[in-house]
């Protein structure tokens, strides 16, 4: 239609609804409608937006939580989808709370260009690395509570049952353990604590195997989505997961390696004051990507020849250890971004090449 207005739609995202508003090209509220997150529910969302005259974009809160599905479907019919952050807390004080508010804000911090951010696709093998190391991740912590509790239970352990265990290594302790056979009454302190260091073993055993068969399943998949960034010096395949989960299946989003350094709390931020003129390093950004860089900073500092003359060059000069990390991860970031842009390979294509 020729008479059809521009409109711009926001969305605010929820487990079993989506609440979403469309406003014009000079910000009018023109209406607002919750719609339920199902296949049937984007699809009548979309021809709602629609409806109201020519969409040109819709801003999504929550597009790597809630929103993730919806966003996906909006793509796929080729529509200009924009990551929006929550409101602050200055603007929720002013303009109150509610879905409907919220659906508002949304769409209007894409109309106004306040909210410009382009969501990652998580249709592509960078997506599957992410849902392998979720697993990954959580068996690790959970393994390293058990064996902390089996240590604080040998510790408060009868003497006939502590003095036997005490000082055994890690393996030898999970497997004295795990292949114990107590026998007693329940009501004796000391099988009790044996059947529940050995219930504890078993579990540690169990959770080693299920971390084994993630690092045989990510291993592959890592060296095969981003090979030359497996082939960096102190890059493995934890860090190489995890900044490829934070560049996303589409790194293209970010405009230079200067935002990804800012994306991963490695961009340098003044801290001067008077005659004091220095930087500091950034405790914002994705904490996880910021840890990988550390790790892969601190290996080359034990390992890597240039990077020990360049610590030593610089402590010379009087920096201190946090600012000469500060500056390896900034570098360190600058050599990853390089890498983290070339295609990655999709899983389509893993399968033909398996």
């Amino acid at each position: 239609m020729a008479d059809e207005i521009a409109v711009v739609g926001g969305v605010d995202t929820h487990t079993d609804f989506h609440q979403a508003a469309v406003i014009d090209s000079i910000g009018r509220h023109l209406a607002t409608e919750a719609f339920p997150t199902t296949p049937d529910g984007y699809r009548r969302l979309l021809y709602w937006l629609r409806s109201h005259g020519d969409l040109m974009a819709v801003g999504v809160e929550g597009t790597g939580a809630y929103g993730a599905e919806l966003a996906r479907h909006l793509r796929a019919e080729r529509i200009t989808v924009v990551d929006v952050d929550r409101p602050d807390r200055r603007a929720r004080r002013a303009n109150g709370k509610s879905d409907p508010v919220d659906a508002y804000a949304a769409a209007t911090a894409v109309l106004s260009g306040r909210a410009g951010g382009t969501p990652k696709t998580r249709d592509g093998v960078v997506e599957a690395i992410r849902s392998l190391r979720v697993v990954r991740r959580s068996a690790v912590k959970s393994r390293t509570q058990t064996i902390n509790q089996i240590r604080t239970l040998i510790v408060t352990a009868p003497s006939e049952v502590r003095e036997k265990l005490r000082g055994l290594p890690t393996g030898e302790l999970i497997h004295t353990l795990a292949r114990s056979r107590p026998t007693g009454q329940t009501s004796d302190p000391i099988h009790t604590v044996r059947v529940a260091l050995r219930r504890l073993a078993r579990r540690h055993e169990y959770l080693t195997e299920e971390i084994n068969d993630a690092n045989a399943e990510l291993g592959p998949l890592v060296a095969q989505a981003a090979p030359e960034l497996v082939a960096l010096l102190g890059v493995g395949t934890e860090t190489a997961g995890q900044l490829l989960i934070t560049a996303g299946d589409n790194p293209e989003r970010l405009r230079s390696e200067a935002s990804f350094a800012h994306l991963c709390a490695a961009a340098p931020v003044p801290a001067s004051s008077g005659r004091t003129n220095r930087h500091r390093l950034d405790r914002g950004g994705d904490r996880a990507a910021n840890n990988a860089l550390h790790m892969i900073a601190l290996v080359r500092m034990r390992y890597d020849d240039r990077t020990k003359d360049y610590v030593a060059r610089r402590t010379a000069q009087g920096m201190s250890k946090k600012d000469i990390l500060r500056c390896l991860k900034r570098f360190i970031a600058r050599e990853v971004y390089k890498h983290l842009t070339s295609p990655h390979i999709t899983p389509k294509s893993l399968l033909q090449t398996a």
